[in-house]
C-alpha cells in the first residue's frame, strides 16, 4: 500500500480513533466503542473500511492491526535521500559526518571522543586560520551548526582547535585548504 493510501484510510478521525483502539489492544467492536465514545455504527463502519484497506484484521477471534503496512509502505515508497557529495574525501570521515549531520546542522554529538574529533574539525574549518574572532560572532557561527553553541565552542578550546584570550577566539587547529 502507498503511503498516501495509509495517509487517506487514517485521515478520518473515526477510523483512526478506531485504529488507535485496536493498536493499544480492543479486540472487538464493542470494546472499541467504548473506549473510543464512539456510536457502534461509527465503529462498524470505519472497521469495515480499514479491514478493506488491509490495516485491521481479525485472528485469534479478535481484532488486530496491522501496524506492519506503515514499514513496508516507506521501504517500498519511500523517498531514498540522493546521495550528495561526500562531506569528506576520506570515506571513513565521512561516515562519521553523515551520521552526525543533517541539512548542515549537527544532529547530536558523538559520545566517542575519535568521531566527535572528526565533527569539530569539520566544523572548525568555517573560521579562517589567522583571523581573530569576537566571542559574540564565534557564538552567532557556532549557533547554526548546534542550538547548544557554547558546549561546541567548549569542545572545539579543548581539542585545541581554536584558542581564546579575554573573549577573542582564533583558529589554531584542524585541516587547513591549500
Amino acid at each position: 500500500m502507498r503511503p498516501e493510501e495509509l495517509c487517506g484510510l487514517l485521515a478520518e478521525p473515526a477510523r483512526l480513533a478506531v485504529f488507535a483502539a485496536v493498536v493499544l489492544g480492543a479486540d472487538t467492536p464493542e470494546k472499541i466503542a467504548e473506549r473510543t465514545a464512539r456510536p457502534p455504527r461509527d465503529v462498524m463502519a470505519a472497521l469495515r473500511r480499514l479491514e478493506q484497506g488491509g490495516l485491521v484484521g481479525a485472528a485469534e477471534g479478535g481484532l488486530v492491526a496491522d501496524a506492519s503496512a506503515f514499514k513496508d509502505a516507506i521501504r517500498r515508497y519511500g523517498v531514498r535521500p540522493e546521495p550528495g557529495e561526500p562531506l569528506d574525501s576520506d570515506r571513513a570521515r565521512a561516515a562519521v559526518l553523515r551520521a552526525f549531520l543533517r541539512d548542515g546542522r549537527i544532529v547530536s554529538l558523538p559520545a566517542a571522543r575519535a568521531k566527535r574529533r572528526i565533527l569539530l574539525e569539520h566544523v572548525v574549518a568555517v573560521f579562517e586560520p589567522g583571523v581573530r574572532y569576537p566571542e559574540r560572532e564565534v557564538d552567532a557561527t557556532l549557533r547554526a551548526w548546534y542550538d547548544d553553541h557554547a558546549t561546541i565552542r567548549r569542545y572545539l578550546v579543548d581539542e585545541g582547535l581554536l584558542a581564546r584570550e579575554n573573549a577573542v577566539y582564533w583558529r589554531i587547529g584542524g585541516p587547513v585548504e591549500i
